[in-house]
């Protein structure tokens, strides 16, 4: 294999169309810093360097640990490096680790110069990005997915590249932590709603999976509906700019289009791309209309 074919392969296994919801919470935390007149460039770039570290890590480790229990053998989806055979579980899982620990250093290096205590807010989401399918009881095959995609891509991220800026908790990064979560969660149950015939016969039991098809569309519809909320109440909270957020609308309107109409297999690949855009035009938008408030 070619250099360069090895190369692409490695960043297909990094799946590119989930990075979004690692860059779209440092967004919206440092909009929230702005507005709190509390911005820090370089701490915003070490909290992005730590989020997409922690992301592309998670991939590796999900790769590795669905690879190594058959659950990727038979797919629709993207490319999985160990399930096709391509790469060798030991090199997938040493990349894993690899990007976990670059993560870890951008974690040390922020709870350095703001809080210490920051490290075991840092050790629970490396154990859990760890854990979500690896370990002996990986909590990602007990429905728990969404649950801790919530609080680690949504809640901490955000509120996190905040607080690392400002020194404190806000209500703004509150509202956008909710906003930005909700639609980090759609991703993940567009991914697993695609994938619950595999994951059944796989016995891998994601809440896509113990709702059901039916009741697995209707969470996503529901989360993209609370995060434009969320974007409502950010504004009450701060200033009216940052429903620039609702630029994201009508990919949300084409997400749910598709998910309501039954879609299965290989057409929901179209609303997982479409849910990672969204998430980052949301968060974008919403950074730019708390920005435009605070001049």
């Amino acid at each position: 294999m070619s250099t360069r074919s090895t190369t692409k392969l490695w960043i297909e296994g990094a799946r590119p169309r989930t990075l979004p919801a690692a860059v779209a919470p440092v967004l919206a935390g440092t909009g929230a810093a702005v507005h709190a007149d509390g911005f820090d460039g370089w701490k915003a770039l070490l909290a992005l360097g730590l989020s997409l570290s922690l992301q592309i890590g998670v991939n590796y480790a999900n790769d590795y640990s669905d690879g190594v229990r058959g659950t990727d053998t038979d797919r629709v989806g993207p490319l999985r490096l160990v399930g096709s055979g391509l790469v060798s579980p030991g090199k997938v899982k040493a990349a894993a680790l690899g990007f976990l620990a670059l993560g870890a250093l951008f974690g040390v290096v922020l709870a350095a110069t703001t809080s210490w205590w920051l490290l075991l807010v840092g050790g629970a989401a490396l154990l859990a990005a760890w854990t979500y399918t690896g370990g002996p009881n990986p909590y990602g095959y007990r429905a728990l997915g969404e649950v801790s995609v919530f609080v680690f891509f949504g809640l901490v991220a955000v509120v996190g590249t905040t607080f690392v800026q400002t020194g404190s908790i806000t209500a703004p990064s509150v509202a956008a932590a909710i906003g930005v979560g909700a639609l980090a969660c759609a991703i993940l149950v567009a991914n697993n709603l695609r994938d619950i015939p595999t994951d059944t016969e796989s016995g891998k039991r994601t809440l896509a999976v113990v709702l059901g098809d039916r009741g697995a569309r209707r969470l996503y519809v529901a989360l993209v509906q609370v995060a434009l909320f969320a974007a409502v109440v950010c504004a009450a909270l701060t200033t009216w700019w940052a429903l620039l957020s609702l630029a994201a609308a009508p990919l949300a309107v084409r997400a749910i289009r598709v998910v309501g109409s039954g879609a299965t297999g290989r057409d929901l690949v179209a609303v997982l791309r479409d849910s990672g855009l969204l998430e980052l035009v949301y968060a974008t938008g919403l950074t730019a209309g708390l920005v435009i408030g605070a001049l």
